[in-house]
């Protein structure tokens, strides 16, 4: 796939390039692969060629044919092997969510009724948009660049503020020499010295080594480093980088990030360099602090309709002892829990209980999914509902209780973006005049409600695992966290793991089920630790692959201790001919970085 690598590392700099007055370069027509090529048909339609017929939500029609002048803004969209061939709308992904679980269709669309929130709806209306929008997710897909990619970036669709608006995040620079060590670590020029880089240890001078990256927040931490394009570079997203981390890193040819593509093909056709879009990032998030900060000046007082507090009887208590099963609260001074094991008290590690009517017991509530932006509804996790544990590796935006819904419900209509928040408000009501227990008042006047560039100040140093999402703030924290096993955990499981593949884990055995072959039914189900088919047999071997790349690229990024090769209930990945593979020779010591 990729060209013959460099033997320079591409300059990072701010030299303005200049803007190609048309589109030629002959690499473009990458852009226009469309993983669902095989499967789905895409076309183009307008509001006069695709008119809404009725007042139901799905009532659409497309007029095949008609002489118009299409401003080809709606994407339509059918599965090829389907019988029903009719033109399906394509709604915009809903970006509005921190939601990264599967997509569901609405339950209204699947019992043909209509839906009462519409073009709002946070679920698919049908198969074809669930497609769609998982790619998009993705970033294998994007619909702006489907039909004519280089055309819509000249008329101005990409901008730094669109970017930031469906990619959330900040642009910023950071110390190259620092982002590119193994392990990888975090550095920027400070106030004090502009000029060198917050690493003490080295103090590179920041002018001369620094490189644009984008920043996103959430449950975890992803850095996108932004290279400077060059004329040899291709306009598509790097199979292997987001398959399991691209080895040849800098000298590859390919975008290693969906964000990286985009601002590739933002700064051929506007000329801007990375400084520009610093710049423009800042003049962005000041905009939405200035609106944030006009926004929170009414935030206390509840709305004239709809609930003033919340009814359930609730407090915090120390998340470790509640995952003991234990409710312990804190003590007077609110520095530690008031067990024996005097468990620090902080805002991360208290957990907010309500008393559930029906069970009569403590209920957990978690944290809005998120704080940005409000769906339409919450509705209840399908594994809650039925009763299990919910089975989602990241942080599942449906919520696991009816207390916990009506919570996230409440805080939504009232626009309340804090638990501490809501808690000070069912405290006030219940018990006038008492202090609010959850964390001391200094700290609460402290707290901001909306997350903004200020809230990236404190992971701007230290080194950071990609894997986990993490950073260590000492060489001591990054010799623990790389040595656990929820880190080494994650060189074998991904969030992207339920959606990528089509059968189960492999499960032991290289090899298919002796029982199907001798076509008997296998009494082990889906715990038989043979392959079901030659389809499932085929992919968990390119699966074995992959896991092998991902940990070598690992080592190579010293996410791993040189000489740690065991990886308990993962072992047999790695088992070849009898011999343990993957293991990887002694990598130098890790470089040191100031805080410890």
């Amino acid at each position: 796939e990729e060209t013959n690598s460099q033997d320079h590392r591409p300059p990072s700099g701010t030299q303005k390039p200049a803007p190609s007055p048309e589109p030629s370069m002959p690499n473009t027509a990458l852009l226009i692969k469309n993983p669902l090529a095989a499967t789905h048909e895409f076309k183009q339609a307008c509001q006069l060629c695709y008119p809404k017929t009725g007042p139901k939500a799905g009532d659409y029609t497309y007029r095949e044919g008609l002489e118009h002048k299409c401003k080809r803004d709606i994407l339509l969209g059918r599965l090829r092997s389907s019988e029903d061939q009719t033109w399906k709308r394509i709604r915009p992904r809903p970006t509005k969510t921190s939601f990264v679980g599967s997509y569901y269709l609405c339950k209204d669309m699947i019992n043909k009724q209509d839906c009462k929130y519409g073009d709002n709806c946070t679920f698919a209306y049908h198969q074809e948009e669930i497609d769609v929008w998982t790619e998009e997710r993705k970033g294998t897909l994007n619909r702006d660049l489907l039909f004519d990619p280089l055309g819509g970036v000249k008329r101005g669709s990409l901008t730094i503020a669109k970017l930031l608006k469906e990619h959330q995040g900040i642009f910023t620079f950071l110390c190259e020499i620092c982002f590119d060590s193994k392990p990888r670590i975090i550095s920027k020029g400070t106030k004090d010295s502009p000029s060198v880089c917050s690493n003490l240890a080295a103090k590179h001078s920041f002018y001369n080594n620094k490189c644009l990256v984008h920043i996103v927040r959430s449950t975890s931490l992803k850095y996108s480093k932004i290279r400077q394009f060059q004329e040899h570079f291709q306009f598509d997203v790097c199979r292997h980088e987001v398959r399991y981390g691209c080895l040849r890193e800098d000298s590859c040819h390919f975008a290693h990030s969906f964000i990286e593509l985009k601002v590739w093909l933002l700064q051929q056709y506007s000329g801007m360099t990375h400084e520009d879009i610093v710049q423009e990032s800042k003049k962005y998030w000041q905009q939405m602090e200035a609106h944030a900060g006009k926004a929170s000046s009414g935030l206390g007082a509840p709305p004239t309709h709809g609930p003033s507090t919340f009814d359930l009887q609730m407090k915090f208590v120390c998340g470790q002892c509640w995952r003991n099963g234990q409710v312990v609260e804190p003590d007077k001074d609110l520095k530690y829990c008031s067990a024996k094991a005097r468990h620090c008290w902080t805002k991360e590690r208290r957990v907010l209980l309500v008393m559930s009517k029906a069970k009569r017991k403590w209920v957990s509530v978690r944290p809005l999914p998120s704080i940005r932006n409000f769906p339409q509804q919450y509705d209840l996790c399908i594994h809650a509902q039925n009763g299990r544990k919910c089975q989602y590796v990241g942080n599942c935006s449906f919520a696991h209780s009816p207390e916990e819904r009506d919570m996230w419900t409440f805080m939504k209509e009232n626009k309340i973006l804090d638990m501490q928040q809501t808690y000070d408000m069912w405290l006030k009501k219940h018990n006038p005049g008492k202090p609010g227990e959850g964390t001391p008042i200094s700290s609460r006047e402290g707290e901001k409600q909306i997350q903004m560039p200020t809230d990236y100040a404190d992971i701007m140093m230290g080194y950071h695992c990609w894997l986990c999402g993490k950073n260590s703030n000492s060489k001591k924290q990054w010799q623990q966290h790389i040595q656990s096993e929820k880190h080494k955990e994650k060189v074998f499981t991904s969030d992207s793991d339920a959606s990528g593949w089509a059968y189960r884990f492999p499960m032991g055995e290289f090899r298919l089920c002796d029982r199907l072959q001798k076509g008997k039914a296998c009494p082990d189900g889906d715990k038989c630790r043979c392959a079901h088919g030659q389809e499932e047999l085929t992919e968990w071997l390119d699966r074995r692959e992959v896991l092998k790349q991902k940990l070598a690229k690992a080592r190579k990024d010293m996410l791993l201790c040189p000489r740690d090769d065991d990886f308990g209930k993962y072992n047999f990945l790695l088992q070849e001919d009898g011999n343990p593979a993957g293991a990887a020779p002694e990598a130098p010591v890790a470089p040191a970085v100031t805080g410890e």
